[in-house]
């Protein structure tokens, strides 16, 4: 008994608005916002410009928690032999923070950094609500991470703690 052409085009379009509506939900689709930044060395930088033809970890947080816990992956990212040939790049949106304070910030997150930690430490104070759309942020405590191919296709993405993840990512390069 052949299908009818209705029920087959009904089954397909609920499939693809549930595929578009997570891809949305999740970034999939979406292009990385060209937010202009600054590293903390001072350099002005384009994110989305960096990244363009370079397979790259992208680690973001979006509060003072999350921040820190940023810290934590790129430790362990750079700490793994699997990670050694992909630029890691920590990422912090502070357009959230005063106008004031920033410069406070600023300065907090450069301690203890190299000159190339700080190279590949990128500010960003605005777009913070398409960063969060690109990332699929639900929580502001948690760090985001993606990692991307050279075509800034995302390869992998979550949230959460380095020591419970950073597995799944390895994984994700193969």
């Amino acid at each position: 008994m052949a299908r009818s052409p209705c029920k087959v085009r009904v089954r397909n379009s609920g499939f693809l608005l549930a595929f578009a509506l997570l891809s949305v939900r999740y970034g999939v689709t979406q292009s990385m916002p060209t937010t202009a930044g600054e590293t903390l060395s001072g350099n002005p930088v384009v994110l989305a410009d960096v990244v363009r033809g370079r397979a790259s970890v992208l680690v973001a947080g979006f509060s003072r928690e999350g921040g820190f816990k940023t810290g934590e992956w790129v430790k362990s990212l750079h700490g793994d032999p699997a990670f050694a040939h992909l630029p890691v790049y920590q990422v912090a949106e502070i357009a959230a923070a005063p106008g004031f304070v920033r410069g406070m910030i600023r300065n907090g997150m450069k301690k203890g950094l190299t000159p190339a930690q700080q190279d590949a430490f990128i500010v960003l104070i605005s777009d913070e609500d398409q960063w969060k759309t690109y990332l699929g942020v639900t929580t502001d405590t948690d760090p985001y991470v993606i990692l991307i191919d050279a075509q800034g296709k995302i390869l992998w993405h979550g949230h959460g703690a380095a020591a419970n993840l950073e597995p799944l990512v390895r994984t994700a390069l193969r």
